[in-house]
């Protein structure tokens, strides 16, 4: 009795199917027990949202918006930080540990591996945008509707897409030992410079001109459209450009993942 390759296909997917879903768990548990990860990611933009979008909120004559600023520019900046590193240092890392070899030579499909690390990455910026809507509206007197604080949320998360690919490049060419400074180097600049931690108006006016063409700078005006306090820009340009950098970075993840192929077969 002939299968069809309908029902011969579905136990196959099922099982594609656990494993994805059982290399993203565990990818999520070791970076969550991981102190120097997880600890970070959560607790900086925490520590800088306690900061600036509630103590300098409350200051006299302090905008009374600077709490709803912060909370989706540095939610911004926190999606950014959990992909750049759980990408960027943990691939560079594994690398160097002869991990992805392993990997590459075990029968798990090769996307399993960078699919996990982005759904970790989303799970990260997802607990630690929600651990900042609690504090603006428990603590900060922020008021949001519920379509956008899940609006809010589902931009952020899914804006650390294109983050994720910026840390697999990064991943494929820094050292193990050098990639924690390099993205260091990389995003807290292009975080500052992209008006997550200043408003660009405050900036001098070369600069605001430098803003329109980093990453972060789109994803931060997205999520502020969300609640109002966007530029303007028709959204559709924004993601346009974390688009095209996403496929940029994704390019240079190839080149880099091709040279290792040839280092290892020659």
């Amino acid at each position: 009795m002939k299968t069809s390759p309908a029902k011969s296909a579905s136990p196959l997917g099922r099982s594609l199917l656990r494993i994805y879903l059982k290399e993203a768990r565990y990818d999520f548990l070791k970076l969550w027990r991981m102190p120097a990860y997880a600890l970070p990611t959560i607790l900086f933009p925490t520590m800088f949202y306690i900061l600036f979008g509630l103590i300098f909120a409350k200051r006299p004559g302090a905008d009374s918006r600077i709490g709803l600023y912060y909370l989706a520019t540095f939610g911004a900046f926190a999606v950014i930080a959990a992909s750049l590193f759980a990408l960027g240092v943990g691939v560079a890392g594994e690398r160097g540990q002869g991990w992805l070899e392993v990997k590459r030579a075990s029968p798990m499909p090769p996307m399993a591996y960078f699919t996990a690390k982005v759904i970790t990455s989303m799970t990260f910026g997802l607990i630690i945008v929600l651990i900042l809507m609690g504090l603006a509206i428990g603590l900060g007197g922020v008021r949001v509707t519920l379509a956008q604080a899940l609006t809010l949320l589902a931009v952020e998360v899914l804006g650390a897409v294109p983050f994720c690919a910026m840390g697999l490049a990064i991943g494929y060419f820094a050292g193990p030992n050098s990639a924690p400074a390099i993205v260091n180097l990389i995003y807290m600049p292009l975080a500052f410079f992209s008006g997550l931690w200043i408003p660009i108006g405050l900036f001098p006016r070369i600069l605001q001109h430098v803003a329109l063409i980093l990453p972060p700078y789109h994803l931060g005006e997205m999520a502020l459209g969300v609640v109002g306090m966007g530029d303007g820009e028709a959204n559709w340009v924004h993601m346009a450009v974390l688009g095209a950098f996403a496929a940029l970075c994704l390019v240079l993840a190839r080149v880099g993942f091709r040279r290792d192929e040839g280092k290892l077969y020659g």
